[in-house]
């Protein structure tokens, strides 16, 4: 691998950060599904996790990932569930609209 794939991270070496993966049990909260995400990062676990909901027929979807790094896997999941918590509380439905605006044609 080259330098520059693993200083911007490029080739998913063992050092590098991983693509989320369902970690742990989902946990229903006001009509949404937390679900925590384990994604290692080197020897560590960073904080990511999924909302879900059905909103009118179609089941909506909003990935989190933040900077939180946890040595545990299970730290990781249980703070997911409590980031998912927070967000679900902040934002409501709101985390299923576009948060930014559409690029010019």
């Amino acid at each position: 691998m080259s330098f520059w794939s693993k200083l911007f991270g490029g080739g998913g070496g063992s050092n590098g950060g991983g693509e989320p993966a369902a970690g742990g049990p989902a946990e229903e909260y006001k009509g949404f599904t937390i679900t925590p995400m384990t994604m290692p990062n080197g020897s560590e676990y960073q904080l990511a996790g999924r909302i879900e909901k059905d909103v009118g027929g179609e089941m909506k979807r909003h990935d989190f990932v933040r900077a939180d790094r946890f040595s545990s896997k299970d730290d990781a999941m249980s703070m997911a569930i409590s980031k998912g918590r927070q967000i679900i509380d902040e934002q409501g439905e709101r985390i299923f609209q576009q948060s930014w605006p559409a690029k010019p044609n």
